[in-house]
């Protein structure tokens, strides 16, 4: 295998001649391979550390502190990357020791080394332009790292709201079509009064769209950045007018409405803006999974349980039980909630674990926040292609509940009293009649009563005549 030589504070070292990451990357493969997923499994988070490389790069370059010839080399790689170039050199685990500083530099050194190739130099030339000296001028892990996060973040929350959307106008469309269908509604398990299975899933819709501006609002919080602050928010090593120009740079480059935090001591050791995201995405993990259970009751039997509706087909339930269909759909959602739900408590307790003037657990933060939006987007998308745009009404099992509810006796208190309307629901549940049928025995309300008032339009809404 043909290798090159690096050298760094440890001493020498061998890397792969085709490799475009150097030594500390290399270093960082060594030393941590705990999830086996590396940065580059989230491209929004590649993309957004060449965003950041190229704003400090042509920051550097106004105020001076970098040659054009380096400043426009290492922009021109950064655009290669954001075009998708080379992520799959982007190598290191996203656990790692020292608060990213492994990213960072295989960011670095990738960058470096593609600059390099522009300006007609072999990899690992780092005497023509440097990771540290001329890739990460004015900057420090502790300042590039979570402003690349806070750009990362934002950017994979925009194919989560899209998958919510999505999600969220199959409900809508369910709702419209079930619109007419009457069914008994349940408190606690129990029947409670009468609604229509629209009704329900227009609640679903409502429920889950609400967290869209939920996402959108917690993404503002990302936009306020530590850039320029360095090491632990001095801005040590940086020109006095560096931090301005990168953010406004960045902002530029990423389309984002990027600008600098007003406190940079506090804002490179706060993590709340990350663990009000966390919050956010577990919110609304706890909404989908809760409309999940509700599908799987719903759905459940299908002749022994509620069997109100049917959820399409997806494979055969049981390797012993022939005909048994699963709700595989809903609890896979449910698994995926309950692992964001964990998430949301990693994230929470590595923000805690935050050390003086830096938090060194942000990486645990990354990877969970990440994983937490493409696992959510995931299960969105699978939910509504693959469960929701299926989904039938069993028409006559919903009609037969109402029919055989003691719930819609609640639409007959307003007429005939709260004691009377007690005795027949006791009497109806003892002897298996209808409410119906006992409230015309005992002359309470004749036939054509009881049809204006148990009609669906009487029962489902608000209204003003009481007797």
């Amino acid at each position: 295998m043909n290798t090159r030589t690096e050298h760094d504070l440890l001493g020498d070292m061998e890397i792969q001649a085709q490799a475009w990451y150097g030594i500390q990357t290399q270093r960082a493969l060594d030393n941590f391979d705990i999830t086996g997923v590396p940065i580059s499994h989230f491209p929004e988070l590649i993309n957004a550390l060449a965003m950041v490389k190229a704003a400090a790069a042509a920051a550097n370059r106004e105020i001076g502190a970098l040659s054009v010839a380096k400043a426009d080399a290492i922009i021109a790689a950064c655009n290669d990357i954001i075009d998708g170039k080379l992520h799959d050199q982007f190598v290191v685990d996203l656990i790692q020791g020292g608060a990213g500083t492994s990213t960072n530099m295989n960011a670095n050194e990738v960058i470096a080394n593609l600059a390099l190739e522009k300006l007609g130099h072999d990899k690992g030339q780092y005497q023509h332009l440097h990771p540290n000296d001329d890739v990460n001028r004015s900057q420090s892990t502790n300042d590039a790292y979570p402003t690349a996060v806070c750009v990362g973040v934002q950017f994979a929350a925009r194919p989560l709201i899209d998958a919510i959307q999505n999600l969220n106008r199959a409900l809508s469309a369910k709702a419209l079509e079930f619109a007419d269908v009457v069914k008994m509604g349940r408190t606690q398990l129990q029947d409670a009064v009468p609604m229509t299975l629209g009704q329900e899933f227009e609640a679903f819709s409502v429920n889950l769209g609400e967290d869209i501006d939920r996402i959108n609002e917690a993404c503002t919080l990302l936009c306020e950045v530590n850039l320029g602050g360095t090491a632990i928010g001095t801005g040590i090593n940086a020109h006095p007018r560096y931090r301005a120009l990168a953010v406004r740079r960045l902002a530029e480059i990423s389309g984002l409405p990027m600008v600098s935090a007003t406190h940079l001591v506090e804002a490179t050791s706060d993590m709340g803006a990350f663990v009000f995201f966390s919050g956010i995405l577990k919110r609304f993990a706890v909404k989908l999974g809760k409309m999940c259970n509700d599908l799987r009751l719903l759905s459940s039997g299908p002749r022994t349980g509620l069997g109100e509706i049917q959820l399409p087909a997806m494979q055969p339930g049981s390797s012993i039980m022939p005909g048994k269909v699963n709700p595989v759909i809903p609890e896979a959602v449910n698994q995926t909630v309950y692992q964001v739900i964990a998430s949301d408590l990693a994230v929470t307790l590595a923000a805690e674990a935050g050390q003086l003037q830096l938090n060194a657990m942000e990486p645990l933060i990354v990877y969970n926040l990440l994983n937490s939006m493409k696992m959510l987007g995931s299960a969105c998308r699978m939910l509504e292609t693959r469960c929701i745009s299926g989904i039938t009404a069993n028409r006559e099992q919903c009609a037969r509940h109402v029919d055989n509810s003691i719930g819609i006796i609640t639409a007959l208190v307003p007429h005939i009293g709260y004691s009377n309307s007690s005795r027949i629901a006791s009497i109806a549940l003892n002897t298996g009649s209808t409410v119906r049928e006992l409230v015309i025995a005992e002359g309470l309300l004749d036939e054509a009563q009881l049809d204006r008032l148990l009609s669906p339009q009487s029962m489902l809404a608000p209204q003003a005549e009481v007797s």
